[in-house]
Order: C-alpha cells, then sequence, then structure tokens
C-alpha cells in the first residue's frame, strides 16, 4: 500500500548526494517520482552518481542543460510544472539552493503543492551570490522547512520565522507521532543534515571499492584535495589567477579535479599556462565515492564549495574555505575551518585547526532522511 506520493527534483552533483538516502528511506513503503532537470548534464557530473549511490535512474529527465540564470530557470519552470500537473504528487522535495531549488518550488507553489525544502535556513548574508537569492525564495513558499542545524533554525527565526518544533531542538526518533501545525505557516525543523547520512553510509563503500589514490598514485596526507568553481571566483579573472598561483606555491601537491565551469574560464581568460606546473595535477571530475575517499585522506581540503566544506568536516579533513563567508559557520566555530577570503587572498596553509568533539558534532546523529519521511507521513 502507497502511503504518499512524492515527487523529487534534483539537478547537480549535492543533490544527487542528498537524495540518496531520502531516496532509499522514501521507496521502502511511499512512491518517488525522480525528476533530474539535467543542469548537470555532463556525465562525469550526473549519471556517475546515481549509478555509483544507487539511486534508480530518474523517472524523467528535463535535459536543459546550460544557459543563463533567467532562461535556464525558466525553462525548468515550463517543465516541472506540466509533470505535476501529470504525475499530481502529495509533496514536492528540493534540495539545496540551485536554479533546480527555485524551478521546482516556484512550479509547486503556483499549483498549492505542499513543498518541503530540505538543506533549508542556511545563509551567507551575500545576495550577489545566486545561491541565497534561490535559497531565501524557497524557504520563504516551502510547506516544511528541513534544518540540518540549530543554525539554520536560528537563521529563519531572525527573518520572522515563528512556527518553529521545540525551538530548534533535534526531531528524535521517538517523536513519531502526528504532528499538527498551522500549514499557512511553514514549519521549520531540525531534521539533522541528510549528507552525514550520505557520509556515514558511502564511507565504507569508498574505502571498499575506490581505488583512486592507486589510480593517481598519491599516499595519503601527502596532498592537498582543491576544488573551484564559484562565480566569485571563476567569473573573476584576477581571483582565479590568484587561486592558482597561489596553489603554485604551495608545499605539497595540489590535486584538483576540475569543475566545467572552471576549465572554460581558464580559456576564455587565456590562463590555462598555469595548469602547465608539477605542482597542480588536474584531473577529470571523479564520482562520489572517489571523492570520498580523496578528501579524507588529503592532508587538507581548499574549496570554494559548501558541500565539500561539510564532507571535509564529516570525514575528519581540516578545510580552507576559498571564500568571504560560509553558510557552514559550525565547522568555523568548531575550528576545522577557515575562511582565506576569495581569490584565496589570505591562503594560509598552516593554520592551526582543532580536533573535533565527539560531543559537538552539529548535524544529527545520521538519520535525518528517516526522519524526514516519518515527517511527509505523519502531516
Amino acid at each position: 500500500m502507497i502511503i504518499i506520493k512524492v515527487l523529487t527534483i534534483v539537478g547537480a552533483r549535492p543533490q544527487f548526494i542528498k537524495a540518496a538516502p531520502v531516496s532509499r528511506e522514501l521507496r521502502k513503503e511511499n512512491k518517488e517520482i525522480l525528476v533530474h532537470t539535467g543542469q548537470h548534464y555532463d556525465d562525469n557530473m550526473s549519471a556517475v552518481f546515481f549509478d555509483e549511490l544507487n539511486i534508480p535512474k530518474p523517472d524523467y529527465n528535463l535535459g536543459v542543460g546550460s544557459a543563463s540564470h533567467g532562461k535556464q530557470t525558466a525553462n525548468m519552470l515550463v517543465s516541472i510544472e506540466e509533470l505535476l500537473l501529470d504525475e499530481e504528487p502529495d509533496w514536492v522535495i528540493v534540495y539545496g539552493d540551485t536554479n533546480s531549488t527555485i524551478a521546482g518550488s516556484l512550479a509547486a507553489s503556483k499549483l498549492h503543492i505542499p513543498i518541503m525544502h530540505i538543506e533549508a535556513g542556511l545563509r551567507s548574508y551575500n545576495k550577489k551570490m545566486p545561491e541565497e537569492v534561490n535559497r531565501i525564495l524557497t524557504d520563504n513558499i516551502s510547506t516544511i522547512l528541513s534544518c540540518p542545524t540549530k543554525t539554520a533554525v536560528r537563521n529563519l527565526v531572525d527573518e520572522g520565522f515563528n512556527n518553529v518544533y521545540k525551538n530548534g531542538k533535534l526531531l528524535e526518533d521517538e517523536d513519531g507521532k502526528k504532528l499538527e501545525f498551522n500549514t499557512n505557516k511553514p514549519l521549520v525543523i531540525n531534521t539533522g543534515d541528510v549528507m552525514y547520512d550520505a557520509v556515514l553510509y558511502n564511507k565504507k563503500l569508498a574505502e571498499n571499492k575506490s581505488d583512486i589514490l592507486n589510480e593517481l598514485n598519491l599516499k595519503s596526507a601527502n596532498y592537498y584535495l582543491a576544488t573551484v568553481h564559484r562565480a566569485e571566483n571563476t567569473d573573476n579573472k584576477n581571483n582565479l589567477k590568484n587561486i592558482f598561483n597561489k596553489f603554485i606555491e604551495l608545499p605539497k601537491k595540489v590535486v584538483l579535479p576540475i569543475h566545467p565551469r572552471t576549465k572554460n574560464k581558464l580559456k576564455k581568460y587565456k590562463l590555462e599556462y598555469l595548469l602547465d606546473n608539477k605542482n597542480i595535477r588536474i584531473i577529470d571530475p571523479v564520482g562520489y565515492l572517489d571523492m570520498i575517499s580523496l578528501v579524507s585522506n588529503a592532508d587538507k581540503v581548499l574549496t570554494d564549495s559548501g558541500g565539500v566544506q561539510k564532507e571535509a568536516f564529516m570525514l575528519g579533513t581540516p578545510c580552507i574555505t576559498l571564500r568571504d563567508e560560509t553558510e557552514w559557520v559550525e565547522t568555523i566555530e568548531l575550528g576545522r575551518n577557515v575562511l582565506a577570503g576569495l581569490g584565496a587572498e589570505d591562503l594560509n596553509i598552516n593554520n592551526q585547526f582543532k580536533e573535533i568533539d565527539k560531543n559537538k558534532l552539529p548535524y544529527g546523529n545520521g538519520s535525518a532522511s528517516e526522519k524526514i519521511v516519518d515527517l511527509l507521513t505523519l502531516l
């Protein structure tokens, strides 16, 4: 017997990872329609994740591809609205802060279909980031705001959201009873972080299945892992140039799975010569299990990605963030992450990092996906 029918919208690498544990839980007793917008269309950036993470192939692939923010979002909006009218789901799930997120939530909201926003409440307080605009708008039209941390709950309270479950206390497993709330106001609830579920599940798989270190002839703790893709870094020639110049000067080799956006920008700015040195090891984008292995075994992680910052924290690897701010303030507060500024302006590879206090893990207990599915079926 199907309890509920859920339409899940994903379109980018971090969303594939977050959707995997939730999909596993959903499909035990419920029907899920998985929609891939095609926002990431390179095979190494999309299809491989469905294969590795044991996510069923998407029921629909919208194939929107690359375009300006307005055009890409508009194309998604049209196609998603048609799917919602055909499928008539009980709930729509959106993840994170991409154009797929805002397009899915707008389409559902206009059709009065309840929305769960997973990874709600994150804020960089930098509206020049398109991701910040997407997450703010999505939070304001969602039915349930599934927050990964107490900080995310606090951000929403500061913005005037007042329908908060137990003052931001982590939803407990024993709370599995029917919840009643005012459906005219978004329910803000700390479910914990589905990314933590994914990391715990896939870390063991990576240990057994990933051979990336041998393939690249790398030794544990003898390299830095870097990722660079944010518009604030890649769309600014000086920032991009400065990052790679800093990488060249580092005392250990920098392994960089290069994002298509970054590769294209280097070519556009005629900076490809920066890659022609022994200290930067450029590789193609890798699958999630290989990425876990690379993060776990790196001496440090250098990144402008929100998801990679958090993965580094969860896997115990110190992180240096190539931005002026981060949504994941807990990683900073707990001494496992530092900000190096856009363009790696303040990069100091010798920063001191604290040991992780096992009693201060901020992302829940690894059962966020179960709690989220319980919520959808109990409301």
